[in-house]
């Protein structure tokens, strides 16, 4: 960047020389001196040759430090995201986000291949051209001198005004996109529920204010723009119309005032540019801000000396914790309140408990996607906030309810848990997850693209998948998150046989609401409000009097349902 600067103010300095040069090669022609001519043409000749090699090497040096500069901003943007934690991401921060790092990033390095070019040519140049002006002529050197305060406090002027309404723009900018990818991604609710016609009315409200703001910046950056425009021509009109009343008296000839004048005008053109460079300095700023508050966000801190699990047990102990977003409210529920939990290495633990109880939650510490408020979580008897990032996530594999699997094939989405594993391994898993019945029935095998989201793929398919994708990584501690919840009876039967088989080769946490999943469980822990109201085996919880056997109860009743066919009632 600092060899960009250079090589850019090195250019401007000879492209000031250049216009300055017009001067003595102007005069020598207009007074018949053709022969001074002559010499004075050479050395701008010179002069203009080496200025096109500079901006050769300058546009070049942009370019290159552009480039590498998208790959460092991506490369930190991804970085970062990666260290936050899950809580402080949201739906209102998904369209600001996607702006950021599609046209924020672009704009960012418009200021290399494009701004930054414009910007300081349009400063160094004119002071070039005005340091020649004092040594030709002091007086109208120290005229140009004085228009200078003039020009910068209209510039200043002329950028604030504009650099109000920015920050409003990004944001309906930010709000539009959120709504137009909210719309696009919910089309199957929208259109069971009839609700085209009111969320299309949302996005033209949304495209709309969109379109007023836009407008409204429009309108003051063509009045702030104009205002500055104006005060250099005005600036420039006082410069030659002083020039020609030296010229009257007699203390200029003519020749040196036709120099002069256009040398005036050449002074006034790159300090017209330098208000839409600075419109895109502003809008770069504006971006950089946003990227360094992203970048200032407080992320989950890494340990000094990170510590490595000595098993695979799991250990909560007096865990306290409430969302971020609720941490400024006294008020706000703890949805963990003083959770004491024990599961041996390499046992099957079931979690059961009404909605709302913390059962997802636990999940979340265990795998530190948040950081408890109160209390411990330890894998292998070891704090998790002093286990390393990459070491915590080669521990933890998880399952969740809701599977998203990324654009490419059913091979590529199980290889992203363990990216190096051997093909045995994959076809292990997918044994194991039941994925080889669907790779064998698929026209295109394990090359069978998924789809975004895995849209090409059922939701049982892709709940086997994402399940190979967690066993295949071989993590001690595998966590499964309502992975039958919204299964059908065959993908359930298949998901169940896959956890029992990987009974006792990792520590197993499984909340489930189905009952083949619970009772093959080595123990079960009840939550309600935040703690643990009972533990125990299946037979042990049933023939108490407690939360699970009615759990147990209700949930027989419901899987007891069966449909029956109507008795026939004769012709009709």
């Amino acid at each position: 960047m600092r060899a960009h600067a250079l090589a850019v103010t090195a250019y401007a300095v000879l492209q000031g020389t250049a216009f300055a040069l017009l001067v003595p090669v102007l005069r020598a022609l207009l007074n018949g001196d053709e022969a001074g001519a002559a010499r004075w043409f050479g050395v701008l000749a010179a002069v203009t040759a080496a200025t096109c090699v500079a901006y050769y090497v300058q546009a070049k040096q942009g370019f290159t430090t552009a480039v590498s500069s998208t790959g460092v901003l991506y490369r930190r943007f991804g970085d970062r995201l990666g260290r936050l934690s899950v809580g402080w991401f949201s739906k209102a921060r998904l369209g600001s986000l996607t702006r950021l790092a599609t046209a924020g990033v672009g704009e960012i390095n418009t200021l290399f291949a494009h701004a930054l070019q414009p910007l300081i040519t349009s400063v160094v140049s004119p002071l070039t051209v005005l340091v020649v002006m004092l040594f030709l002529d002091w007086r109208l050197g120290v005229a140009m001198v004085a228009a200078i305060p003039l020009l910068f406090l209209t510039y200043r002027w002329s950028t604030a005004a504009v650099a109000r309404t920015d920050e409003v723009v990004d944001e309906a900018i930010a709000r539009a996109n959120s709504r137009i990818f909210e719309f696009a991604r919910s089309q199957s609710v929208i259109r069971a529920f009839g609700r085209a016609q009111k969320e299309n009315d949302w996005l033209d409200e949304a495209m709309a204010e969109q379109h007023d703001i836009g407008r409204r910046r429009l309108r003051r950056t063509t009045v702030a723009r104009g205002a500055f425009g104006v005060t250099v021509q005005l600036s420039v009109t006082v410069l030659i119309a002083f020039s020609t009343m030296l010229a009257l008296r007699g203390t200029v000839d003519a020749a040196q005032l036709i120099a002069l004048a256009v040398l005036l005008v050449r002074f006034s053109e790159p300090v017209v540019a330098l208000s839409e460079a600075g419109g895109a300095l502003r809008m770069v700023r504006h971006r950089l801000d946003q990227m360094d508050e992203l970048f200032r966000t407080p992320s989950l801190p890494e340990p000094a000396q990170p510590r490595s699990p000595a098993d695979a047990g799991v250990e909560l102990s007096g865990v306290r914790f409430r969302y971020p977003g609720d941490a400024g409210s006294a008020s706000a529920p703890l949805v963990l309140d003083g959770l004491d939990v024990t599961i041996p290495p390499r046992s099957m633990t079931a979690l059961v408990g009404p909605s709302g109880s913390g059962k997802t939650t636990v999940t979340r510490l265990i795998a530190r996607l948040w950081d408890v408020d109160e209390g411990v979580v330890r894998i292998g008897g070891v704090d998790v906030r002093q286990i390393s990032g990459s070491e915590l996530t080669s521990n933890v594999a998880m399952v969740f309810q809701d599977v998203y699997l990324f654009e490419g094939t059913i091979a590529d989405n199980v290889r992203i848990g363990r990216p190096d594993a051997p093909d045995e391994d994959v076809a292990e898993a997918a044994r194991l997850a039941r994925v080889d019945e669907i790779v064998e029935r698929l026209p295109d095998g394990w090359n069978t693209a998924v789809g975004e989201g895995g849209t090409a793929l059922s939701g049982g398919e892709r709940q086997r998948v994402s399940l190979a994708r967690a066993i295949v990584k071989q993590a001690p501690v595998l966590i499964l998150d309502e992975a039958t919840s919204a299964l059908d009876p065959v993908n359930e039967m298949a998901i169940s046989d896959t956890v029992r088989a990987l009974t006792g080769r990792c520590t197993l946490l499984v909340i489930a609401h189905r009952l083949p999943t619970v009772v093959a469980a080595d123990r079960i822990l009840v939550l309600d409000r935040g703690r643990i109201a009972e533990s125990g085996t299946h037979e042990e919880l049933r023939a108490g009097e407690g939360i699970y056997r009615r759990f147990w109860e209700e949930r027989s009743r419901v899987e007891g349902w069966r449909f029956r066919p109507a008795a026939a009632t004769g012709p009709r």
